[in-house]
């Protein structure tokens, strides 16, 4: 299969520019090579036929970035570790949402975090990072990077420009800064990272080379932010959440301008983290109705939150909604595009009442992850954040009552029956 025709990455009518949730029907994918099927078939093959010996050859020059006078522009396909119809469709459906000129796709998002970090992280450089992150990442960054002569410093996530600045200077002192990396929404406390600050930061201390302003928009989904837009020099994702969004896939994203992906592409073909075929046809089947699953489930986030801020066994509820006046609303209002629905909230009574409320939930599933068509609920301080150490997890704002809540597309009344059934035991 060689690259579609240019009609098929039409992106206007008339001059009328087409949204996305128009484009992720047929963008970057001509039916009439695939036998005119409109959905693109799952290209399941590890290999593909060269033309020739020498059509071989002129693949291999140009993947090694060695291209010759008269090479075409795109030699096609070879291997699927490397590229494969369906990837190539996914990743050209996978920019729409974001504005971004590529976009990448991995195995898993741990897949898309770790080998963005790789690809600009180098022995002797440091990665300062806002605090806290997901879990598997935190450990990644604290823990693997520092193995290979990484050093690695945090900031809080609602810290000022001035204070993340102050952190950038201190953690220059081991080794230029290579990444400033950032999760927000802040899994699982729901604190906004300022992008726009952490640009400037990125600027203001770069040397040789500008620091690349990462952050993981998991949390929010390409409905409810798009970081790119405000600061952001790539933005990472777990597509297994809001994109995948059925609980059936495992895979991640990251998205930039050409420059930056081409450094993460050439690491990812030597790591081995690209995904299959199946995934890739399943996450463009999913992509097709993110828009209607995500404002339906950030709907009855606002429904479940407002009753558990009303609710007397309930302390907090970290909904970006209910965000009072200050810094973390302005930049709410200026930053984000909806709530998302995944939030925190703390019950009182700690752990014990913790568990009790989530050993009698009966519609709402007890489960990690985040982000599916069915309402999910979690003890992060013991299950995804585990790994973090108590002390830094009480430092960060984890209380041992705190539970974290995926809010799915079932009908509000019956998710707030079964909250309701289930706090009647702390």
């Amino acid at each position: 299969m060689t690259k579609p025709d240019r009609a098929y990455r039409r992106r206007s009518i008339d001059g009328h520019e087409l949204s996305p949730e128009s484009l992720v029907m047929s963008y970057g994918y001509d039916p009439h090579l695939s036998e005119g099927a409109i959905k693109p078939p799952i290209f399941q093959t590890s290999t593909f036929a060269f033309k020739s010996a020498e059509h071989g050859e002129m693949y291999f020059r140009k993947a090694a970035g060695k291209a010759e006078a008269g090479d075409v522009e795109d030699p096609g396909l070879a291997y699927t570790r490397i590229n494969n119809p369906d990837l190539e469709v996914l990743e050209d459906r996978l920019t729409l949402y974001d504005g971004s000129e590529e976009a990448l796709a991995f195995s898993s998002g741990m897949g898309a975090i770790t080998t963005s970090l790789l690809a600009f992280a180098s022995a002797g450089s440091t990665v300062l990072h806002s605090s806290p992150i997901y879990g598997a990442t935190e450990v990644f960054i604290r823990n693997v990077l520092p193995r290979f002569g990484i050093h690695t410093a945090e900031f809080s996530s609602d810290a000022s420009e001035a204070d993340i600045l102050a952190a950038a200077k201190a953690a220059a002192e081991h080794g230029p800064i290579s990444v400033i990396y950032t999760e927000t929404p802040a899994n699982p406390t729901n604190v906004l990272v300022d992008l726009g600050a952490c640009a400037r930061v990125a600027d203001a201390v770069a040397g040789d080379v500008r620091p690349v302003v990462m952050t993981d928009n998991t949390m929010m989904g390409p409905i409810g932010q798009a970081p790119l837009g405000h600061g952001a020099d790539i933005c990472l994702y777990s597509l297994t959440k809001y994109v995948g969004g059925h609980s059936d896939l495992i895979a991640g994203a990251a998205l930039g301008t050409s420059e930056h992906m081409a450094k993460v592409r050439a690491l990812r073909t030597a790591l081995g983290t690209t995904p299959d075929p199946h995934t890739c046809w399943l996450l463009m089947r999913s992509l097709e109705t993110v828009r209607l699953r995500m404002e339906k489930s950030f709907e009855n986030a606002r429904a479940c939150a407002a009753f558990l801020r009303d609710h007397p066994k309930v302390e907090r509820v970290r909904f970006l909604d209910f965000l009072e006046p200050g810094p973390q609303r302005d930049l709410y209002e200026r930053q984000c595009d909806g709530p998302g629905s995944t939030f925190s909230f703390d019950v009182t009574g700690g752990k014990e009442a913790a568990f009790r409320m989530l050993n009698t939930l009966k519609l709402i599933k007890l489960a990690v992850s985040l982000g599916g068509t069915e309402s999910l609920m979690c003890h992060p301080g013991s299950t995804t954040h585990s790994g973090v150490p108590k002390d830094l997890q009480a430092r960060l704002g984890f209380t041992p009552g705190l539970i974290r809540f995926s809010v799915g597309i079932e009908h509000p009344d019956d998710l707030i029956v079964d909250l309701e059934q289930a706090l009647r035991v702390v």
